[in-house]
């Protein structure tokens, strides 16, 4: 069903606008993500939609009476009031229409008349019918579950809102909307203040509601599991694509490249036409050059297509270090609480290694003590021959905000450094033209993260250290680091709340829970996701990969076919077991300095891991595979 639709539709706040002539619909059961750089108006576009401010031209039209309601960033409650309440609060079209028939009841049974008895059965049905449709027997359940998914406590239930921090707030507000269940939700930033938890249940949530979405986030990984088509602003326009995230980070590049082979073939074609004409004119043939002048002037000229510039960036040759960067041996930790025990480790040259974990679990300290800025309270850290560490400080604060963003960069002792190269590299992470001459603190947080990755670069070191690198960068820079860390020679550490970006740049990856424990994970932010299924049997389904495959029309996609012999995933889960260790016990090896005493035993078990890596992940494909079609 169309729920809403709009045409023409243009606004600006100076002599540009920020968008013109956009046309578009949703429709019931649709989730559409909005993406697009800073600044294109992709807040102002959910505004707008919301009835919040207007266009300048244009109209937007509600269909068949749907409500459309925007995910507010400012929240705003009634004094005193507790959060159960204040959240049940969003149901109380419900709750009315639940006292009314209570109160229709009431009437019908002391009703005498025929005609009024049969006008309350009526009126009596309708509301049943409608409470029934919108499961409104279970409010209470309903805020409970929301409430609780979205990471709140059941002791939290009855505290003052005014109790809680922003952050808590903003979750109120998300959880108000999602209970509210209006026909076309707009969620901007809607994962912002939740913890990997909440995020994955708003996930599972968000794909079984049919109302429709559109939304806006930086979270691509969240865009991948919900989105089944993306909306693309830019250049005052808006273009549509099937499919989630990936496909649409697919079929963009695809779409350029035919567009610009279009431009590029009736520019050529143009150009001859011109050559022609301007040759023939004054001659015999000037009848045919007034022909095609005219030919010429029908022709529909097509724009050159536009592309997102994204930053090239790269991080340039490094001395090369030792074979093993660092290795940790059962180092532990404690403040008023455990913050993790007897972690052991090792970090081996051009490895990529992601820490991720919930605020306060321990992981700035983690890197505090592997840089040697803090002690911990039981084990040891030994780093490797011609280490040179690089700290990417998530607040930003290595730049010293008074001097220019090229004196900010300027490497200390680099007798070769000059203006020039400077510029160049400032450059490659998208910094250009005058850019370099503002100081540090009159940058946005996108540059200034650009700058700070920069003066790495121009520091020279061959590990980097990178604390939360996406926070400040929109999905084009986020895609050119993560290349440029693929491309590195040297060795990455990363801090990232950023699953995408976990996922396509890791190799190893710790992952703190609250209880103290760290789970060592061979592999991405996928394998991860394998591991805590595989670790948990009440959960049976795995985590879609790819939305773009899934029927856009309901239709449930094929079944898998077989790529490994039938086993028992009981089997499988053994022999799991069993190369877990398999890996754990190389890699103690590799931990033994007794090994670096026989040079030719180093390569051979170093292979053995790697080989031990390969068979594990293939294992994880296999089980998932028996488990989906063994039953």
């Amino acid at each position: 069903m169309l729920l809403l639709s709009c045409t023409q539709l243009s606004r600006g706040f100076d002599a540009e606008p920020l968008f013109e002539d956009l046309a578009f619909e949703l429709f019931s059961g649709q989730r559409v993500g909005l993406v697009g750089p800073n600044g294109v108006g992709k807040t102002t576009l959910m505004r707008i939609l919301a009835g919040l401010d207007r266009p300048d031209t244009g109209d937007v039209r509600r269909h068949a009476g749907a409500r459309v309601s925007l995910l507010c960033q400012q929240p705003e409650f009634a004094p005193g009031r507790t959060l159960f309440d204040e959240a049940r609060n969003a149901l109380q079209e419900l709750i009315s229409a639940h006292d009314d028939l209570v109160h229709t009841a009431e009437s019908l049974a002391k009703a005498t008349g025929e005609q009024e008895k049969k006008t309350l059965a009526e009126r009596y049905d309708r509301l049943n019918e409608m409470l029934r449709f919108h499961d409104a027997y279970n409010v209470d359940h309903h805020v409970e579950s929301v409430l609780d998914g979205l990471g709140f406590r059941k002791e939290d239930y009855d505290r003052s809102v005014d109790t809680f921090s922003g952050g808590q707030q903003s979750r109120l507000m998300l959880a108000k909307l999602l209970l509210a269940a209006p026909d076309v939700m707009l969620l901007d930033e809607p994962s912002n203040h939740l913890d990997i938890g909440a995020t994955r249940w708003l996930e599972d949530y968000l794909v079984k509601q049919p109302e429709a979405m559109l939304i806006v986030s930086h979270d691509r990984y969240f865009l991948n599991k919900v989105v089944t088509k993306v909306f693309e602003m830019n250049s005052q326009r808006i273009e549509s694509y099937p499919g989630n995230f990936e496909a649409y980070w697919r079929l963009r590049r695809e779409r350029h490249e035919q567009a610009l082979k279009a431009w590029e073939a009736q520019r050529e074609y143009i150009e001859k036409q011109e050559e022609y004409i301007r040759r023939v004119h004054y001659g015999q043939l000037h009848k045919q050059a007034a022909s095609r002048q005219k030919q010429l002037d029908r022709v529909e000229r097509v724009e050159r297509p536009v592309w997102i510039d994204t930053p090239r960036m790269h991080f340039g040759e490094v001395r090369r270090t030792g074979d093993i960067v660092l290795q940790v041996e059962e180092l532990s930790k404690a403040y008023d609480r455990p913050l993790f025990a007897d972690l052991t480790f090792t970090l081996k040259r051009g490895q990529r290694l992601g820490i991720m974990g919930p605020n306060g679990c321990g992981k700035t300290t983690l890197l505090r003590i592997l840089l040697g800025q803090e002690k911990p309270d039981r084990g040891n850290v030994q780093q490797g021959h011609l280490v040179e560490f690089g700290y990417y400080d998530q607040h930003l604060k290595e730049l010293d905000g008074a001097k220019t963003v090229m004196r900010a960069v300027w490497p200390h002792d680099d007798a070769d450094a000059n203006e020039q190269a400077m510029r160049d590299l400032l450059g490659r992470f998208g910094l250009t033209g005058n850019q370099v001459y503002q100081t540090v603190d009159k940058l946005s947080g996108g540059e200034r993260s650009r700058a700070a990755l920069a003066k790495l670069v121009a520091d020279g070191v061959n590990v980097l250290i990178l604390d939360e690198p996406t926070n400040h960068l929109d999905l084009w820079a986020c895609d050119a680091l993560e290349q440029a860390l693929l491309d590195f020679d040297g060795t990455a550490i990363v801090v990232s709340h950023d699953r995408y970006f976990l996922n396509r740049v890791v190799d190893l990856l710790l992952v703190f829970e609250d209880t103290g424990k760290v789970q060592i994970i061979y592999g991405n932010y996928d394998m991860y996701e394998r591991m805590r299924l595989l670790q948990d049997p009440a959960k049976t389904e795995l985590p879609q990969q790819d939305l773009a495959k899934e029927d856009l029309r309901g239709a449930k996609p094929a079944k898998r076919k077989r790529q490994y012999p039938y086993r028992k995933v009981a089997d499988l889960e053994a022999d799991i077991a069993a190369s877990e260790t398999r890996l754990k016990d190389l890699e103690a090896t590799l931990a033994s300095p007794d090994l670096y005493r026989e040079g030719g035993k180093v390569t051979e078990i170093m292979q053995a891991f790697e080989d031990a890596k390969v068979k594990l992940k293939e294992l994880y494909d296999h089980w998932e595979e028996s488990v989906e079609l063994n039953g």
